[in-house]
């Protein structure tokens, strides 16, 4: 498990969400994982289908090193029994996947559970569930990592952002989800969201810590000028909020 700043406090300040493979084809998972980190992602969610087990742990204890000097989350998906075995400071859920409360014994006290939502029925379901910790919202976009999901659209995320206000004290944390990136993220961002989930706009990057700025800044900013920011402290970058807990 990481330290430092509480798990609570770093999914609350999170912005930018990065699910990746273990990068077998290219062989630089900590390279990859070195530069996105240091680019200003918060979150990365290891997710490769058909995974050996211990090949999956294997790249999840990869990702929790290099995560720990970020001060980032290292994301366990779908599987319960993985995240307790990893000792996971987060799981994802999808809607086919075993239920929160199910899931939560296995995981230990601090842990949170993310959950994916694609209606706005699932999205109240995720905000009411005391076992979710945060939840997705998508697909925005048509996307080739999720084919069969047919796209919710800015309507869903409108939704989201009526119902789970991103800077309001106490709300649950959720993320934007598909087909996001650098020439889409402006549309989300207008609509109200605060937070992003994304895949190949920074996977598929030729600079990949490049990619992850430019994002990270987007996001940085919207919160900086959004008018409630001053009034919850929200916005300020990771590493100075990093610094100020090494100071305490």
């Amino acid at each position: 498990m990481t330290a430092l700043m509480g798990i609570d406090h770093r999914l609350n300040m999170a912005k930018l969400y990065l699910c990746t493979d273990a990068r077998e084809k290219q062989g630089d998972l900590p390279d990859f994982l070195r530069a996105v980190f240091a680019g200003g992602v918060d979150l990365v969610q290891i997710r490769q289908k058909n995974m050996k087990p211990e090949d999956e742990l294997a790249a999840l204890g990869v990702a929790r090193d290099v995560a720990f000097g970020h001060q980032g989350l290292v994301v366990v998906n779908d599987n319960p029994q993985l995240a307790h075995e990893f000792a996971s400071d987060v799981l994802h859920l999808g809607q086919d996947d075993e239920a929160p409360a199910k899931a939560r014994p296995l995981l230990h006290q601090w842990a949170k559970i993310g959950r994916s939502t694609h209606s706005t029925e699932q999205a109240d379901a995720a905000i009411a569930d005391p076992d979710v910790d945060y939840f997705c919202v998508g697909p925005v976009w048509q996307t080739p990592t999720k084919p069969d999901y047919t796209p919710v659209g800015l309507d869903l995320v409108k939704y989201a952002v009526d119902k789970a206000q991103p800077m309001e004290p106490g709300v649950k944390p959720w993320f934007a989800i598909g087909g996001i990136d650098h020439s889409t993220i402006d549309q989300v961002l207008e609509v109200g969201a605060r937070r992003v989930c994304v895949v190949r706009a920074i996977y598929d990057a030729d600079d990949p810590q490049e990619a992850a700025s430019k994002l990270s800044e987007k996001l940085r900013q919207a919160w900086r000028e959004d008018p409630r920011s001053e009034k919850y402290a929200f916005g300020a970058s990771r590493s100075s909020v990093s610094g100020q807990a090494k100071l305490k």
